[in-house]
């Protein structure tokens, strides 16, 4: 008797869906979070798979802090009009100006916590029971502690210490009104997996995944891209290198990384060769502390 087995690949690829599905049978007004990043887009692929040839059960919702990647703007809208899916998008300006919050100061001012609040007006506004996101346990720390439904409560935030158990990937996703739950599909791919699954299924990408050159600046060791969203000074030099981006971010929050890695192939090496995560690498303000993203995430972020 001939037997079949499933790929890694293949493996990952029918838990998502399943994640998917689930989500879809459980929750009455789910949203996918949708950024135009690499693992975003994954999950809109993955989507694909599991609703196809009908429409997705939920929209696609970007929280926009003003200070995004162009690339990654222009290939979350094409992407959205190709697929005839419903995108909402949300900006965290309009938030800062009605609520009168404090913008960030300095050289990197990033609207990244501000996010929280945008985010979580989208989800009242809406009325969102569950936003599926992209996030993986291998980018940092504290989203290895989240299990792949995870409760926040009224006030949107999550604490870390009362979380479900998640046996035989049976996935509880009662909450009481006011809750949500944010759906981690792919929590369990690490970058290299994803980078495999991309070439794979030959998914598109918005070209600052790959080579190409730009005029950064070095700060700390990280090479930032020179910008309207942050303050040079003097003692700045500008520098014209050839970088890509492992994760793409706020331009005041993201470095790129020197690299002439024009092929999914070279990328894969070099991600295969590297000891460092893409956020601990690349992300400016995973920095600020040790528990940075812990906190952001207990008060409502991503």
């Amino acid at each position: 008797m001939e037997t079949y087995s499933l790929d890694y690949l293949d493996q990952l690829e029918s838990e998502a869906i399943h994640i998917f599905r689930e989500v879809a049978g459980q929750f009455e007004r789910p949203a996918l979070l949708f950024s135009g990043g690499k693992d975003s887009i994954c999950l809109v692929h993955l989507a694909l798979k599991a609703f196809r040839p009908g429409k997705f059960p939920f929209p696609l919702v970007h929280i926009d802090t003003g200070h995004n990647f162009p690339e990654a703007l222009v290939f979350r809208d094409r992407l959205a009009e190709q697929l005839g899916e419903k995108l909402i998008v949300r900006k965290v300006e309009d938030t800062i100006k009605a609520k009168g919050l404090t913008e960030p100061k300095g050289k990197f001012a990033s609207r990244n916590a501000l996010q929280t609040y945008t985010l979580l007006d989208t989800i009242e506004e809406f009325e969102f029971d569950a936003c599926i996101g992209g996030a993986r346990r291998d980018e940092e720390k504290a989203r290895a502690k989240e299990r792949i439904f995870s409760v926040r409560d009224e006030f949107g935030q999550w604490d870390p210490k009362l979380q479900r158990p998640e046996l035989w990937n049976i996935y509880n996703g009662k909450i009481h009104k006011g809750e949500n739950v944010r759906v981690f599909p792919i929590s369990n791919w690490t970058e290299l997996d994803v980078w495999n699954y991309i070439k794979r299924e030959n998914i598109a990408l918005p070209n600052i995944y790959f080579s190409h050159e730009r005029e950064v600046i070095c700060h700390q060791g990280q090479l930032v891209a020179v910008s309207d969203f942050i303050q040079l000074e003097e003692s700045d030099t500008v520098l014209k290198k050839t970088v890509r981006y492992r994760t793409v971010g706020d331009m005041t929050c993201t470095a790129a990384v020197e690299s002439t890695a024009s092929h999914i192939d070279d990328i894969i090496n070099e991600i295969i060769a590297t000891k460092t995560s893409e956020r601990g690498e690349t992300r400016i303000d995973d920095k600020v502390s040790e528990a940075a993203m812990e906190d952001r995430k207990k008060n409502g972020y991503f």
